[in-house]
């Protein structure tokens, strides 16, 4: 069993997320259920929403924000889970509340573990 991680891209506005409050209280219950599913199976190392503000570094320099890809799309969250397979990742993926935003996506990628000697 590999691990993967999932991270949740969403479209943002100037300074925040474009999610409101009712679109937050609608879609957590959705969440957890997605969530706890994976929970329920024994396949959940971590997963939590990432905060709106934050630091780019690059060889040019620090900016005081997040990095934005086109249409102004950003990563929001992201889980780690535990999977027999990246079919079983994806699996899980194409059920995932955030899809139902314009814009929106879950990138999938194998975690490689370090050697520990």
């Amino acid at each position: 069993m590999n691990e993967y991680l999932l991270l949740f891209r969403n479209a943002s506005g100037p300074g925040a997320y474009l999610s409101t409050t009712q679109d937050m209280a609608e879609d957590m219950p959705k969440w957890q259920a997605w969530i706890g599913n994976i929970a329920m199976q024994g396949k959940l190392v971590s997963t939590a929403p990432i905060e709106y503000e934050g630091a780019f570094i690059s060889n040019e320099g620090t900016t005081a924000h997040p990095y934005k890809e086109e249409n102004s799309v950003l990563i929001s969250g992201y889980l780690i889970c535990k999977a027999d397979s990246l079919q079983e990742a994806e699996a899980w993926s194409k059920t995932c509340p955030i899809l139902k935003y314009l814009h929106s996506s879950v990138e999938i990628r194998p975690l490689i573990s370090f050697p520990i000697n």
